[in-house]
């Protein structure tokens, strides 16, 4: 794997922003820890989260931090993280502190372990001591990516809400 830094999103990376999304639309895939990206239609709507986002969840928003995983060598996208604050009824059942995706083509280089490494480093040093993690039962990669990062299985749920392709999300939390 090649070094990667954590930003937060800026305007020199839009074009890459929206080529992510087109990516993971054409390959059906959905845009986990992307705030939201699949319902924008460029990057200043994306790029507007608390108002944005506010808006559609309400009573049940929660303020994130979301961060661009930019490889150094050629500063190119190859992942998004969201660290959402606080935990929502519904983001303690299905969705959790942490969302995370990696472009198609550079999945299984490490990239996913080393993002969620480094948000970790920024949850730990803003004062939190665990976060919850999600994933769907039959997400092989998504579960050695967060055991990779000292997560524990809590249990497991029956997906109500109809985000995963198995019926079943697993929680996981990390101890900082």
């Amino acid at each position: 794997m090649e070094e990667i830094v954590l930003i937060e999103p800026k305007k020199e990376y839009a074009n890459q922003v929206m080529m992510y999304k087109e990516a993971f639309l054409n390959n059906n895939d959905s845009l986990d820890g992307c705030a939201g990206l699949e319902d924008c239609s460029n990057f200043e709507e994306w790029n507007d989260f608390e108002n944005r986002l506010s808006k559609k969840y309400l009573d049940s928003y929660v303020p994130s931090t979301v961060y661009l995983g930019i490889r150094k060598s050629d500063d190119k996208l190859v992942g998004m993280i969201d660290y959402r604050h606080e935990l929502s009824d519904f983001l303690m059942n299905f969705g959790g502190n942490i969302g995370y995706s990696v472009l198609p083509d550079e999945r299984r280089k490490g990239y996913a372990t080393e993002m969620l490494r480094q948000v970790l480093v920024k949850v730990k040093d803003s004062g939190k001591s665990k976060v919850l993690l999600t994933c769907d039962k039959e997400n092989i990669a998504s579960q050695k990516t967060i055991i990779r990062n000292g997560g524990y299985l809590e249990n497991e749920v029956i997906d109500s809400a109809n985000l995963s392709k198995s019926g079943v999300i697993q929680r996981y939390w990390i101890s900082l």
